[in-house]
């Protein structure tokens, strides 16, 4: 009898569904938020910015990464951070929490391949900020690691599969060192920072600046087909103006983007996101307070202004943004729409599932 029940019991749980994103009500984008009563939170976000799921957390979250089946997102202390938490985004629980090797740092983002067999997290080395991918397996055990190519790496993509259907990522390598406990900068003067694309483990191309533009640290990615989008921070001379928008495509030299004028120099040289939606590309800047949207070719279509503004995705017609504020806005052709306030203070990223 007892051999008879755990068949049956085997048949059930065969037949039950695996766990989806449904579990979790089918966010749309994940972000992370300050919450009113100072505590911090990941959300995620339906299509006209209600809350899915609410998830507390130990303290700011900078992104998060989500699972391309399961409803399960690691997210990742602000950087240089000491853990990352997988969380089940369905029924709360925590997972797992994730620790860098001795002697290493998160620096704030993750990617899974696209089968989802393994985790790749930005990570630096403590002592010279030197950039590695960290991997992880399915079960986010430790396997290995990789060099991004430069400094202080921050964000890393997986773009469309190479032409054998293999997982291509991108990775942006700020070329800020930092000192391991209070992100003080130490290497302004001879600062470098670049692209890298990053395929079977190894590095297949890298991408610098023009050396005029080598203080502009490469920051954040956002990519549609054969193009990719990045973000950039200026660390040179305050009082110039400069391009806070890269577009680039395999093989090619990067093609940098600004606003005429005075509209770029309201940007104050800082990028914080970027999405592509579309055949429009658009960056956003919290010190500006203002959204500015491109063409995939570089031209100049429109500012959005809105106080502290950073988290960006794309969405239906547009893009979805988030702000210091607890706002929550649809911006299409330019026009702002309002989905809400919330009692909160989003961080700077919103990740599209």
């Amino acid at each position: 009898m007892g051999s008879r029940r755990a068949f049956l019991a085997g048949l059930a749980a065969l037949a039950a569904p695996l766990p989806s994103w449904a579990d979790a009500g089918n966010p749309l984008w994940l972000a992370c938020a300050r919450e009113a009563d100072g505590g911090h939170a990941l959300f995620g976000l339906g299509a006209e910015g209600a809350d899915t799921f609410r998830l507390p957390l130990p303290a700011r979250g900078h992104a998060g990464a989500a699972h391309p089946a399961r409803p399960e997102a690691v997210v990742f202390a602000r950087r240089p951070g000491t853990w990352a938490l997988v969380l089940d985004c369905g029924s709360g629980a925590l997972l797992r929490q994730l620790t860098p090797p001795e002697g290493m740092q998160f620096n704030g983002h993750g990617a899974f391949a696209a089968d989802g067999t393994r985790l790749y997290t930005v990570e630096q080395r403590a002592d010279d900020s030197r950039g590695f991918l960290g991997l992880w397996d399915s079960d986010y055990r430790r396997i290995g690691q990789i060099e991004t190519g430069g400094i202080g790496p921050h964000e890393v993509l997986r773009l469309s599969p190479n032409a054998s259907g293999g997982d291509v990522f991108a990775v942006a390598n700020g070329g800020i060192a930092t000192d391991p406990t209070d992100r003080t900068k130490l290497n302004l003067p001879t600062m470098t920072p670049s692209l890298a694309y990053v395929e079977d483990d190894r590095i297949t191309e890298r991408v610098a600046l023009p050396e005029a533009l080598r203080f502009n640290s490469i920051r954040h990615l956002a990519h549609a087909g054969d193009t990719l989008a990045f973000a950039m921070q200026w660390e040179g001379d305050a009082a110039l103006s400069v391009p806070l928008l890269g577009l680039h495509r395999r093989g090619a030299a990067p093609l940098l983007a600004e606003a005429p004028g005075l509209e770029q120099t309201l940007m104050q040289g800082y990028a914080g996101s970027v999405a592509i939606s579309g055949h429009e590309v658009a960056i956003t800047s919290p010190r500006g307070g203002r959204m500015h949207r491109f063409s995939l070719t570089g031209a100049f279509l429109g500012a959005t202004t809105r106080a502290d503004v950073c988290g960006l995705a794309p969405c239906e017609g547009g893009f979805l943004t988030t702000d210091g504020g607890g706002g929550i806005l649809r911006v299409e052709g330019g026009i702002a729409r309002p989905l809400g306030l919330r009692p909160r203070a989003w961080d700077n990223h919103v990740v599209t599932l």
